[in-house]
């Protein structure tokens, strides 16, 4: 395979780590070196697209504005992508920098725009479309040095669909993943960008008789922590983070008539692991209408 001057260039040409692109994540080691994969798993309802907007705006938000200033490509295969709120959040965060920006930097609408521009948007309904995605992604990587960090929402959103068309033959069913993996840990390679994707966890076990609630729960637990797709995948993922969501009782309001009603938000936990160095942590946070906020 030849390559052109221009891919040789932005192959070589060191782009953006990302290991600070949210320390209140990762273990105090760092998050994701360049080349690293990280993998957002839980059910669905536990923060993971808003923590892909979350950092997604702190990439392409400018450095006066808290933000690292770099390319970012959403890959959207749930068709979920919201970009009204995505611009709700940047715009949030735009405001709350506003004091503190010096008035050469421009107005909002124009800095808003800088930030959209930053973003590439792709949309994919079959693991076949990924694939050729995958492939043409190696064009935006030659024509955009600035082009750190891939988001893949879902990896897991054709996982039904393959294992239908799959056939008894697990080879079969995991084969175009499979291929999405080979192609996307070449690009890794080659181009040292940083992936995130979000996996939808499924329950992988149903047998077992029914137990006390504390135990049924664990075991709940345990079945969708369970990682199910292929190997090359769960070899390529660096950093896992676990995702679950806990209500959390607050403030005690009293309504007109006297009496009292207990109004709560939800709460959301990430566990996150390294499977390099084998370190962990566990962080809090909720989602407000700026988008995350870490508790």
């Amino acid at each position: 395979m030849t390559e052109s001057g221009a891919q040789l260039f932005a192959r070589l040409e060191a782009r953006r780590s990302l290991k600070d692109i949210e320390t209140r994540l990762f273990p105090e080691d760092g998050g994701p070196d360049q080349g690293e994969v990280v993998e957002l798993y839980g059910p669905e309802g536990t923060g993971k697209t808003e923590l892909l907007y979350h950092l997604l705006c702190r990439c392409v938000l400018p450095v006066a504005s808290g933000g690292l200033e770099v390319d970012v490509v959403f890959v959207d295969t749930d068709y979920s992508l919201d970009m009204l709120r995505l611009v709700s959040i940047l715009d949030s965060r735009l405001n709350t920098a506003r004091s503190t920006r010096s008035p050469s930097t421009g107005s909002d609408e124009a800095l808003l725009r800088q930030c959209l521009s930053r973003l590439l948007v792709v949309h994919c309904s079959s693991s076949s479309q990924l694939l050729l995605t995958l492939h043409f992604l190696e064009t935006s990587l030659s024509s955009r040095p600035g082009l750190a960090l891939l988001l893949i929402d879902s990896i897991s959103a054709f996982y039904w669909q393959d294992r239908c068309e799959g056939g008894a033959s697990i080879a079969k069913q995991e084969e175009r993943l499979s291929k999405c993996t080979e192609l996307l840990g070449r690009l890794l390679r080659d181009y040292r960008i940083t992936v995130f994707a979000t996996c939808h966890a499924i329950r992988r076990s149903y047998s077992g008789p029914p137990s006390s609630s504390s135990s049924s729960s664990s075991s709940s637990s345990s079945e969708f922590d369970r990682p199910y797709l292929c190997r090359p995948w769960q070899r390529l993922v660096t950093h896992r983070l676990l995702c679950s969501r806990q209500e959390a009782a607050n403030n005690m309001a009293a309504t007109a008539g006297g009496s009292k009603e207990k109004r709560s938000r939800h709460v959301f936990t990430a566990r996150c692991t390294s499977s390099r160095t084998k370190a962990s942590r566990s962080s809090s946070f909720c989602v407000a209408d700026g988008g995350v906020e870490f508790t």
